[in-house]
């Protein structure tokens, strides 16, 4: 069983020139293109048009009764004869519905009207199912698609909307989803961010147990020289440069476990911050660990170092002014001592090194003194250079008297008849001088049976005097070298010294009302924020 297509009949206007004879001798008359038919036809299919367009440009052509082979060609022929096969005008003058959906010919216009004889005698008469030879895409009683908007032909019983209705109530729902959507922002904005801001300003204005805060101020101070050195060092002596490091050291030991422990032990500070009467948030559990005693104790000491004018800032808070003021004192006491350590090892290591080289001098000294007095008993005089020089002077005495007598012998022998008698005894004299200097020198030179000689233990006596010499000149060497060194440890030193001392305040520091609830605000805020964005962004990606 087959279907019979439906076909749309339309009613022709009465102005409209076609008829199916014109059509057919126009078909006749068209049977073969022209010779660049063909390279027309070729540019017209690359310029893309769509399937529409292309049947309006053959209702046309028929309109005005061209014979086209296809509907490329249609438009090359509308176009040879300079009509516009896309205008408005020419398509709504070509065609209009029926209502009645029956296609009936204009009064004083026939189907079978011009058509050759032989081509009636060749066939049927025409009917509307004949007369109708275009493509039909587009349902019955609606308008035919085009590029501008057409009203549709209104029909007998049910009146569309208009357009202006429509768009109102496209802009009433885009109203509506919009009021839902700021109510529903509203609503996450008061419960996210609102109220968590309320409740921090109830806690900080009604509940958060006051607290207060004594400020403190010293400089770490170090001895200044009695002249300044050579260097970079000279050039930074007297500056805050020259004692940085031990400010960022004092710093760290104040914020550390032992200061927190030293503190404990000597003013309790855990029973402090443990008081029933503080707030549960600030309120440090009985039985806390020590981490979280350490945390309480960061939250509530807080230092800070200037390294551009070398001051420490010290703020220590408590729930009661005078425990504030008592733990800001301990802490400098703590301070004082921790620079005072700093330096104490290094002094002592340069004066127990001095002190040391000292000692060994004078112990030196000492030996060498004991080893000079203990030759001069052996020596048994008072003073052996003297001796040593007496006899020298004896011998030089004895040697001139030895030479007058040789002179004199000399002169006696030189006489024709010298008297032997006194010749005689001068060889007698000059030869017991010559005795006694020999003697005087061997006393000297060879040591004797009691011991060394004279020459050596006046060696040894000398030895023992320069070595007592050089150990006295060490001593005093030493002596002074401690004495530098003393000095060099005393500018070693270092002094903690208070620009502002603590007092303790009258009224409370903390919590500040305003400013606390004005950073939840905008903490709670900023969170919501990053939230909403993420959010967005993953439905985003997710959707896309």
């Amino acid at each position: 069983m087959t279907t019979k297509p439906k076909v749309r009949k339309f009613r022709l206007r009465r102005d409209a020139p076609l008829t199916l004879g014109n059509a057919a001798l126009a078909v006749d008359r068209a049977a073969v293109p022209q010779g660049n038919a063909a390279e027309a036809i070729d540019e017209i299919r690359a310029e893309g048009l769509t399937g529409r367009q292309l049947r309006m440009a053959r209702r046309v052509a028929q309109k005005h009764g061209l014979a086209v082979t296809s509907d490329f060609d249609a438009v090359r022929q509308l176009r040879d004869q300079g009509i516009d096969p896309f205008q408005r005008s020419n398509v709504l003058e070509l065609i209009v519905p029926e209502e009645s959906g029956a296609a009936t010919a204009a009064p004083g216009h026939d189907f079978a009207e011009g058509l050759p004889s032989r081509r009636r005698a060749a066939g049927p008469p025409a009917t509307a199912e004949a007369a109708v030879q275009l493509p039909q895409t587009v349902p019955s009683k609606k308008t035919l698609p085009s590029t501008e908007t057409v009203e549709p032909a209104p029909e007998p019983k049910k009146k569309p909307a208009s357009g202006f209705a429509e768009v109102q109530k496209i802009q009433r729902d885009m109203a509506k989803r919009r009021r839902r959507r700021m109510a529903l922002l509203i609503v996450r904005l008061a419960v996210l961010v609102g109220l968590p801001t309320l409740i921090a300003g109830i806690y900080f204005t009604s509940i958060a147990t006051p607290m207060y805060a004594t400020h403190s101020e010293f400089v770490i101070q170090q001895a200044e020289p009695a002249s300044a050195g050579a260097g970079l060092g000279g050039l930074l002596q007297g500056t805050s440069m020259a004692t940085q490091q031990d400010s960022i050291t004092v710093q760290s030991y104040l914020t550390s476990r032992a200061a927190l422990r030293r503190l404990d032990e000597d003013h309790a500070f855990r029973e402090v911050f443990s008081d029933p009467a503080i707030d549960p948030i600030q309120r440090l559990p009985e039985d806390a660990s020590n981490e979280q005693l350490y945390s309480v104790y960061q939250d509530h000491v807080k230092i800070s170092y200037d390294p551009t004018e070398g001051i420490v800032k010290m703020e220590v808070v408590a729930p009661d002014p005078d425990t504030s003021q008592a733990f800001s004192e301990a802490l400098i006491a703590y301070a004082e001592d921790q620079v005072d350590q700093l330096t104490s090892r290094l002094r002592d290591d340069s004066m127990s090194g001095a002190r040391a080289a000292y000692e060994q001098a004078e112990e030196r000294r000492s030996e060498a003194l004991e080893d000079w007095l203990a030759i001069q008993a052996e020596v048994q005089q008072i003073d052996p250079v003297g001796e040593t020089a007496a006899r020298t002077q004896q011998i030089s005495t004895l040697e001139t008297q030895r030479q007058q007598l040789q002179l004199e012998l000399q002169t006696r022998l030189s006489v024709a008849r010298p008297n032997q008698a006194q010749v005689e005894a001068v060889r007698s004299q000059i030869a017991g001088i010559e005795d006694l200097i020999a003697g005087l020198r061997e006393e000297m030179t060879d040591a004797t049976i009691a011991g060394g000689s004279l020459a050596a233990k006046n060696t040894e006596l000398r030895t023992a005097e320069e070595n007592y010499t050089f150990q006295t000149l060490m001593v005093q060497q030493a002596l002074q070298a401690m004495e530098i060194a003393r000095q060099e440890a005393n500018r070693q030193v270092r002094y903690l010294s208070l620009g502002v001392e603590p007092v303790a305040p009258d009224e409370p520091s903390y919590p500040r009302a305003f400013e606390n609830t004005l950073l939840a605000f905008l903490l709670f805020a900023g969170i919501y924020l990053m939230v909403s964005l993420t959010a967005s962004i993953l439905r985003e990606q997710i959707t896309a």
